[in-house]
């Protein structure tokens, strides 16, 4: 206990050294349930990065720094102007959406994080001294009928590592560990007429109904400062379905080329290689569809939707974030959870049916893919790299092979020469067409 205290003091020293001249009190906050240091600059509580990493991951890149925990993801820019950073005016990112809120700084070359933006980003409680994680709650419930599909919202307080699984003719939702009322919700739907709330030891258990030939997707939707997760039962989703064999025969390949900003000094490189690709897959027999064919974004719904339906579904883009000296291709496999329920419940199933198998693919279809990406890229002398990629919601939501190709590095004068040239684009075209089209000719069995 001596040699702690001692180590708290001294770094109260050094904080206290480097900030001489600023406002700021060396405090101490509790975290989690834990003691833990921190300081007080300008009016906001900040923590060292590495006294945070034992709960959140912390990796930084250049002038931003990436937060994960809790089922949620942020990016913050580092300000060196400690005051600046202060102030609750600057822009951060919380999964896809962006706020105004305070941001990351240095104090004599260590990291800080604010305290509140933390708070707001992963879902937790904050009051000035305590940064804690609350207890999930079950809030209101409310459901909308339509046409083919019923859904049912669900409004949690924060997220929660759902579990679902189809029992004989009913649907069951697990909560872990979250309160909520015990009671039958009725609804308007003809295919979600009810759904009933019980508790099981420590967790929420939700039942449905789910009618022979109703299909079921169940997925998140984030807030601010809270979690919905949606339910969508009916005719309109497939259960999976004969239907399934023919995919097998003519599968569908998405290639999903990134938007690139205007004025890029690259142009729309993503989409003129997609482009290319397609064509020589198209030339070949091959079924392909693109996420957008001309200037401008595809919207995030459409580009779900196509891969939802993919059997190959691979995303183009161009990395911008700030690494000097970084350059070349970075092949990224999706990770973690799926999106949806169908998918997590096939994949982790030890007696997984012919039929199953047609309609989600197992974990070996993203290496198997990138394997065969990987030779061809080297065939081309290209420096190249691979990486695991955690929660990216478009590669969650493909039931097959899915991946992410940065093609280069906008700041590398070398990618940017390689990418401008129409005739090494045409070789790296011509080998992601060639690489996809081995796997869904091995995995059919032979088709050349």
């Amino acid at each position: 206990m001596k040699v702690l205290t001692g180590r708290m003091l001294a770094l109260g020293c050094l904080i206290a050294a480097g900030l001489a001249g600023a406002q700021f009190n060396v405090t101490r906050f509790s975290f989690l349930g834990k003691t833990a240091p921190s300081i007080t600059l300008h009016g906001t509580e900040f923590a060292r990065s590495d006294t945070l990493g034992a709960y959140l991951k912390v990796a930084r890149s250049g002038d931003f720094v990436r937060v994960e925990a809790f089922d949620r993801v942020m990016l913050l820019p580092i300000d060196p102007d400690q005051a600046r950073a202060a102030r609750e005016d600057n822009t951060v990112q919380i999964d896809v959406r962006r706020i105004q809120a305070r941001t990351a700084t240095l104090i004599d070359g260590s990291l800080y994080l604010p305290l509140a933006t933390l708070a707001t980003g992963l879902g937790a409680e904050y009051t000035p001294g305590n940064f804690s994680l609350p207890a999930p709650r079950l809030g209101g419930v409310s459901s909308r009928a339509g046409k083919n599909v019923d859904r049912l919202v669900l409004d949690l307080n924060r997220d929660v590592r759902y579990q679902a699984r189809v029992v004989g003719s009913e649907l069951q939702i697990v909560l872990p560990g979250t309160v909520g009322d015990e009671r039958t919700y009725s609804t308007r739907g003809q295919f979600l007429p009810r759904v009933r709330v019980s508790r099981r030891a420590n967790d929420l258990l939700l039942s449905a109904p789910l009618a022979l030939g109703h299909g079921y997707r169940l997925y998140r939707a984030g807030e601010a400062r809270a979690s919905r997760l949606i339910l969508d039962v009916g005719p309109g989703i497939e259960a999976g379905t004969p239907e399934l064999a023919a995919r097998r025969r003519k599968p569908l390949i998405v290639l999903d080329p990134v938007a690139q900003p205007n004025g890029d000094r690259l142009g729309d490189v993503a989409l003129e290689l997609a482009r290319e690709a397609a064509a020589q897959l198209t030339r070949a027999g091959w079924q392909v569809r693109l996420t957008r064919t001309g200037r401008g974004e595809a919207s995030l719904a459409e580009r779900a939707r196509l891969a939802r339906q993919s059997d190959v579904f691979l995303s183009l883009d161009v990395a911008r974030f700030p690494a000097p000296g970084a350059r070349g291709l970075t092949l990224f496999e999706g990770s973690g959870a799926s999106g949806a329920a169908l998918i997590d419940n096939v994949r982790s199933s030890s007696e997984q049916s012919a039929l199953a198998s047609l309609a989600v693919g197992g974990s070996g279809d993203n290496r198997r893919l990138a394997q065969l990406l990987q030779g061809e890229i080297k065939a081309l002398n290209l420096p190249s790299k691979s990486a695991q990629l955690s929660r990216v919601y478009l590669l969650r939501e493909a039931p097959h092979a899915a991946m992410l190709l940065e093609l280069g590095w906008a700041g590398s004068d070398a990618d940017v020469a390689r990418l401008t040239s129409e005739a090494r684009r045409r070789e790296l075209a011509t080998a992601l067409a060639r690489s996809v089209a081995s796997y869904l000719a091995a995995r059919a069995g032979g088709r050349s």
